[in-house]
This record gives C-alpha cells, sequence and structure tokens, in this order.
C-alpha cells in the first residue's frame, strides 16, 4: 500500500512540475501583433455605361447557312459520279494509303502497280479507279500516277481534283 501512496505522490508531482505557466511572452506577441495595422478595401471598379446595339442586317444572308457560289449556281456546272457502277477493289483504300511501287509497259500501253495496305501488290491502267473520292486515272508514267478525283464541296456540289501518286523509293 506504501507502494502506491508513493507511486501517486509521484505522478501527482510530475504533473505539478508540468504546469508552468511560461506562456508570457507569446500572450504579448499576440496582443502586439495587430497593433498598427488597419486594413484597406480597394474601391470599386467604375461601372461602364451599356452601349445599345441596333440590328440592322436582316437583308443580309445568314451567317450559318450554307451559301451557293453565284458563278456555280449560274454556270451548274452538273459533274457527278457515277453512283451506280460496281465499285474496283482499289476504292476501298484512301488514296493516302496506296503506294505506287513500280511501273511495267506492255503491248505500248504502260501499266502502275500499287500496293495496298494490306501488302497486295495490283496492277491498274488508264480508266482504273481507285481513292475513296471517285479517282479515275487519266495518266500514267514511270514515277507517277495522275487521277481526277471527284469531291463534294460544302453546298453538295461535286467539284473535280486533280490528285498525284508518286512512285515510292
Amino acid at each position: 500500500m506504501k507502494v502506491r501512496f508513493i507511486a501517486i505522490l509521484a505522478i501527482t508531482a510530475l504533473f505539478t512540475a508540468c504546469e508552468n505557466n511560461d506562456h508570457d511572452d507569446l500572450a504579448a506577441f499576440i496582443s502586439n501583433a495587430g497593433k498598427g495595422l488597419r486594413g484597406q478595401v480597394d474601391p470599386l471598379p467604375e461601372v461602364k455605361s451599356y452601349k445599345f446595339f441596333t440590328y440592322d442586317a436582316f437583308e443580309m444572308p445568314s451567317p450559318f447557312e450554307p451559301r451557293k457560289n453565284e458563278q456555280a449556281q449560274s454556270t451548274g456546272s452538273g459533274i457527278k459520279p457515277d453512283l451506280t457502277r460496281r465499285k474496283e477493289y482499289l476504292e476501298s483504300f484512301p488514296l493516302e494509303s496506296l503506294e505506287m511501287v513500280g511501273s511495267l509497259e506492255q503491248n505500248e500501253d504502260i501499266y502502275a502497280v500499287v500496293k495496298t495496305p494490306e501488302g497486295s501488290l495490283l496492277r491498274v491502267g488508264i480508266g482504273n479507279y481507285m481513292g475513296q473520292d471517285f479517282g479515275r486515272i487519266n495518266q500514267i508514267s514511270e514515277s507517277q500516277i495522275k487521277l481526277r478525283e471527284l469531291v463534294q464541296d460544302g453546298v453538295n456540289e461535286w467539284t473535280e481534283r486533280i490528285s498525284t501518286l508518286m512512285l515510292k523509293n
């Protein structure tokens, strides 16, 4: 029992020793920290008056509707691809993915050798179709294939575009 009493007395003494209230310097710092400071609020920005705008362009065409070129309307080129013909094998690939890898001549006719993205080699001649824009081969030389493609512009009119497929080194 004496041991318990001594242990309780020792613990009480330790707690009393830890109760040192030597925080006067901290209290002084806190009380002096805000002295001499004054808050400052920036002035509000000047409100600009609203300027009214009257829309007077009711006679002008809408910028959200496609406009037809007046020259194209008057000429009416009438170019259209033949949608009823059977598509050739090379028309299933974009023209950019096809490579001309060579040319050959047979009975005074010149042909080009074209490599597909799948690795197949095909012989094409003048009049064959290739590419996804209705491209028809017009000219073949030893170094290039020239095609006439039909593409649709923004107003559903068909226009011609000349493309070239160069020999791959």
